[in-house]
């Protein structure tokens, strides 16, 4: 079956690139639903959703887009026309695959469109700004590819073709390649940062595995929790097992490396049974090659890699930490306990290691048993890497099945 792509551009300034996007999906052996998203007069590429279509969908007129006089209030009306179309066309199984293309506009457009696509759905974006600063971490979907559309500002040449068919062919090439993300098993969502930080999953993996569930860990370094809240908020899973709590205190502390403001909401909002826990949450995260934090330049630090680097939080961040999951936890419509590994949480906290701060480990645990009597807590003489914290956290999980609070079935899709 030939895979239907959904092309988005701006016929009236892009229909030589449009076109020729066209033909190199069709021979890569996929069809175009062609999206015309722009304002001005029409091109001569001939689109199959017009953007007359586009502007309607956003409750609008293309006359009353184009009233604006604001380019700005007339591409966001565009941008949410053209994301509830493709939303609908997505659900309806008419579009297998999202290729747009543009500057700074069409990238603006492009990334609300790919926004309102599942995980899962190859999407792409040509941009003229692909991977720039310009483009807010929180605005780009975790599955999103982009393409630089070098020397494409305006007309055809050699470079922009190379750039328009490695892009026609790398999103054909997904529909082609892909797997659907429907799993055979109930799935349990797990966060981590990787063995070399935290070590739970690797008993905790195979021990859900044969309890029969299907375990999927996720990197929480941003794009990784913001994936995971995602798809806890959509209740695709049947219990999380949050554990890696960085991002949040990345949050609040400031740093780049974050998954938004939504950070352990997603379950507790759709009544998913979470088991959590604060690791990794006393440290905050910056870009290896750039300065620390401000306030932190001299204080303890361990560089991972060369791209991320982590230093100790301040008592008082500890405590504003700990008081923000506690709030988010207790605001939580399903099962949900804390466990609070007393014996720290992460590798880099134990002693003769470079973040550790037995002080401030003891002010963030003391902070965290202030949840004690508005939510399920259990503290535990242990280090979150040590076997009894995953030995607890089973335990939980257990009981919870037990008594039919974690679903056994797979989730509607």
């Amino acid at each position: 079956m030939r895979p239907t792509i959904l092309l988005i551009g701006t016929a009236d300034t892009k229909s030589d690139e449009l076109l020729y996007l066209r033909e190199r999906i069709e021979a890569a052996g996929a069809q175009v639903l062609l999206m015309d998203v722009g304002v001005l007069a029409p091109g001569h590429a001939r689109p199959e959703i017009s953007n007359h279509a586009v502007a309607e969908a956003a409750g609008s007129s293309l006359a009353a887009v184009v009233a604006t006089g604001d380019e700005n209030q007339a591409m966001t009306l565009m941008a949410l026309g053209a994301a509830r179309l493709a939303a609908q066309l997505q659900m309806e199984g008419r579009i297998q695959g999202m290729l747009a293309l543009g500057g700074t506009m069409g990238t603006d457009l492009a990334l609300d469109v790919a926004a309102a696509l599942p995980l899962g759905v190859p999407k792409l974006v040509l941009s003229t700004v692909a991977y720039s600063h310009l483009i807010p971490p929180e605005r780009i979907t975790p599955d999103l590819m982009m393409v630089l559309w070098a020397g494409g500002l305006y007309g055809l040449n050699s470079l922009c073709r190379s750039a328009l068919s490695q892009a026609a062919g790398a999103v054909v090439g997904a529909c082609h390649a892909a797997e659907p993300p429907l799993p055979q098993r109930p799935l349990v969502g797990m966060t981590s940062l990787g063995k070399s930080c935290l070590r739970y999953m690797v008993a905790l993996k195979p021990a859900l595995e044969a309890r029969g569930f299907e375990v999927a860990v996720f990197h929480t370094t941003g794009m990784g929790g913001r994936a995971f809240e995602a798809l806890a908020a959509q209740g695709r899973f049947a219990a999380v097992m949050d554990f890696s709590l960085q991002e949040l205190a990345n949050q609040i502390g400031g740093s780049c490396v974050s998954a938004g403001p939504d950070r352990l909401r997603g379950a507790g909002l759709a009544g998913v049974p979470q088991i959590v826990a604060p690791g990794a949450a006393d440290m905050l995260d910056f870009p290896t090659w750039a300065n620390a934090p401000a306030g932190y330049e001299a204080a303890p630090a361990h560089a991972h890699n060369r791209l991320i680097a982590s230093t100790v939080a301040t008592p008082a961040l500890r405590r504003q930490i700990a008081g923000e999951i506690i709030e988010r936890l207790a605001g939580a419509r399903g099962p949900t306990c804390l466990l609070v590994p007393e014996g720290g949480v992460q590798a880099w906290d134990r002693p003769g290691e470079p973040l550790h701060d037995a002080e401030g480990l003891a002010t963030f645990t003391q902070a965290l048993r202030q949840g004690e009597g508005r939510i399920a807590l259990q503290a535990l003489p242990v280090h979150i890497n040590d076997d009894g914290f995953a030995e607890a956290a089973l335990a939980v999980f257990d009981d919870w099945l037990a008594r039919g609070l974690i679903r056994r079935e797979v989730a509607d899709q």
